[in-house]
């Protein structure tokens, strides 16, 4: 194994560990039978000012490290598919 292939993994085992974490700690937005017949309609504070909310910012960070993962996974598989290919 090489330097790259260790640093790689590692990479990639933190980036997933951490949006493991933040999906979890965000709240479910599950409101049942309820909202299906209500339409589910918010008109409070939280649902106007939604972006600001913890909620938004993990949603924001979630996409971030979703996309950082897609990438290095890529990034990944092009490295060893030309390292080992010589």
């Amino acid at each position: 194994m090489s330097v790259m292939e260790i640093v790689a993994g590692s990479v990639l085992i933190f980036v997933s560990l951490i949006l493991v974490l933040i999906v979890l700690s965000m709240e479910s937005k599950d409101q049942g039978l309820t909202s299906a017949i209500g339409g589910g309609y918010n008109e409070s504070f939280y649902g106007k000012n939604g972006g600001n909310t913890k909620d938004a910012k993990l949603g924001r960070i979630a996409r971030v490290c979703s996309v950082l993962l897609f990438i290095v996974t890529l990034a990944v598989n092009i490295v060893v598919s030309i390292y080992f290919n010589k």
